[in-house]
């Protein structure tokens, strides 16, 4: 009798990952970009590199994940910081291989419908273009799947329940550490204690749980202990409660919190549908309702990602800023599994009525994800956009030695403070955001990191700024359509 080949149960699996790497890799931001909205690279690279803290709510877990991935030995510090994004991205897909291959009826099929919903997921062009470039939100994907995971019946029954319970809170409070919208599944953590026969609450597993979860949020004692050090960028200074309370918060973000009208709630909620359908096409739009709808299972896994699905559209859709749709990314990861539900469902009623004909669904829409990822190519193909890595070195370039860089816009002030912090360039300039001049942690890291310069005091502008360092040369910087970089000569006493 012959042996079957004992990796073979492997190769799907292996298979599906090494594609995803090859396509990450071809189309990945070689330096620092701008590309796919991710103008927030150059703070988060920066803030790693140097232990200093990042914009609100502060990413302690993002910031030392990153860290290691810049200690390998290629590429540039942001292409380093990129691959995590990339791994990150990859390693949800893999995990929702596992979890729809478990989800579904044993055998080849469970096999091809995993592999459908890990490619829908890790070719979606929303997660591709974030799996290219430095941002958080491939790694907050990665902690959305692992809460599902550990909340499926098929993990409960496998797993200890005190194992099950250290496991669940702790990664749900390193979730948190890594970005706070996490504590919107929280009725996920909850609802997986209860016994699947009655609705009776385990006091002492929800317990063990919020305890777990509580030693996963210690991340955030490290911005403090970050601040203390006197980084070169230190968002909000956070060693005092007030200051901690605010970057953690996101309080500069909270005006922007369902700030909306009833037309614009209108118009978010039909570019919900149209992205549906951009990112997986109609086919995979098709086969997700097949799966969420048709064949429906009263089980932890669908409810939990029902209401996954439903919260996170529920704050994409209220959260007022142009970003708002990459909290999409949970909804689009929950549909990815529904595919691959509807893959298995339609493959078993096809087979029952139509021999062998059901088997070319999961090849029919692997067929169609493959095309979507063709058309979608060149709109999240990081790989050629330099304009980043070309305005910092420009203005590194043309700046006069010894002058003050005043920078507006997230662009350029990221910009400058990852050549000049992060790459140790130009230390005789000293660069200014001037959107932040007004907070007096932002005074106090100035002075700290230039003691030469003359901050005027208590409310310090450009001008005034200009005027209090008058053996300097100024320039104004910023970078809307086009970069803009004007410098006047040091005034003369």
């Amino acid at each position: 009798m012959r042996k079957s080949f004992p990796y073979r149960d492997y190769i799907p699996a292996v298979g599906m990952v090494v594609s995803l790497f090859v396509v990450y890799l071809l189309t990945m931001a070689p330096g620092l970009t701008w590309a796919n909205e991710s103008s927030d690279g150059g703070d988060l690279i920066t803030a790693a590199a140097v232990g200093g803290v990042a914009h609100p709510t502060g990413y302690p877990v993002y910031l030392f994940i990153s860290r290691l991935f810049q200690l390998l030995p290629v590429g540039t510090l942001a292409f380093r910081t990129n691959l995590l994004s990339a791994f990150a991205a990859i390693l949800t897909s893999l995990m929702i291989y596992r979890l729809v291959n478990k989800l579904v009826a044993p055998g080849n099929g469970a096999k091809i419908s995993g592999m459908v919903s890990a490619l829908a997921f890790g070719l979606a062009p929303l997660i591709w273009s974030q799996a290219v470039v430095t941002e958080v939100y491939t790694l907050h994907a990665l902690f959305v799947i692992a809460i599902l995971y550990q909340s499926s019946d098929h993990l409960i029954m496998q797993l200890p329940g005190k194992w099950l319970n250290v496991l669940s809170g702790l990664v749900f409070g390193l979730g948190m550490g890594n970005h706070l919208t996490t504590v919107l599944l929280f009725p996920v953590l909850i609802f997986s204690v209860f016994p699947s026969e009655k609705w009776r609450l385990d006091w002492r597993t929800i317990f063990q749980r919020l305890l777990w979860m509580g030693i996963g949020l210690l991340a955030y004692i490290s911005l403090p202990l970050r601040a203390a050090s006197l980084p070169k960028l230190n968002w909000g200074n956070p060693v005092t409660p007030q200051n901690f309370i605010w970057l953690v918060s996101g309080k500069l973000y909270h005006r922007q919190i369902f700030d909306l009208s009833p037309q614009d709630v209108w118009l978010r909620i039909r570019s919900v549908a149209d992205m549906l359908i951009d990112q997986f096409g109609i086919v995979g739009l098709v086969v997700g309702l097949f799966g969420l709808i048709v064949f429906y299972q009263p089980t932890r896994l669908y409810l939990n990602t029902i209401w996954t699905a439903f919260i996170f559209i529920f704050f994409a859709i209220g959260y007022a800023t142009f970003d708002s749709y990459m909290y999409l990314m949970p909804v689009f990861l929950c549909f990815a599994i529904w595919i691959g539900i509807g893959v298995d469902g339609l493959t078993d009623m096809l087979n029952h009525r139509f021999q062998k004909i059901g088997s070319v669904i999961g090849l029919l829409v692997l067929l169609s994800l493959f095309f979507q990822a063709g058309r979608h190519w060149s709109t999240v193909d990081a790989s050629r956009d330099m304009r980043a890595e070309q305005f910092g070195k420009t203005v590194m370039l043309q700046a006069p030695v010894d002058a003050i860089v005043f920078a507006e816009g997230d662009k350029a002030i990221f910009t400058l403070w990852y050549f000049h912090y992060a790459l140790h360039e130009r230390r005789d300039l000293i660069v200014i955001a001037t959107d932040l001049l007004h907070f007096d942690w932002y005074q106090e890291s100035l002075q700290i990191n230039y003691p030469q310069l003359n901050l005027p005091l208590p409310s310090p502008f450009d001008s005034t700024v200009i005027a209090a360092n008058p053996g300097r040369p100024a320039c104004q910087v910023e970078f809307i359509d086009e970069m803009k970089l004007s410098c006047q000569p040091a005034e003369l006493p």
